[in-house]
């Protein structure tokens, strides 16, 4: 027998899909922003298709949520060294 419920990444697809129009009506530079929250949840398909939410868009946002976290972590720990970088070249002066 088959699948009776399409996949997580099948759902997430036809999310995409139905804010197609959306994206299009998107400033051109934010379109490459909106893209790329849908890669965020794709990255996080496996873990969402295990949860088998019943609303199939509560694991996009969290998937979103958890790559914009580790952007930011990311981004903290980038300035961190610049600034350790930054005292350590006024100390030599």
């Amino acid at each position: 027998m088959g699948r009776t419920n399409p996949t997580y990444r099948d759902t997430l697809r036809a999310i995409e899909q139905r804010w197609e129009p959306y994206r299009r009506t998107l400033r051109r530079r934010d379109q490459p922003r909106f893209d790329q929250l849908f890669v965020y949840a794709r990255d996080h398909a496996d873990a969402a298709g295990v949860l088998n939410h019943e609303d199939r868009f509560a694991p996009l946002l969290v998937s979103i949520a958890i790559e914009q976290e580790r952007r930011i972590d990311e981004l903290e720990a980038r300035i961190c060294e610049l600034e350790a970088s930054n005292s350590t070249d006024g100390a030599d002066s």
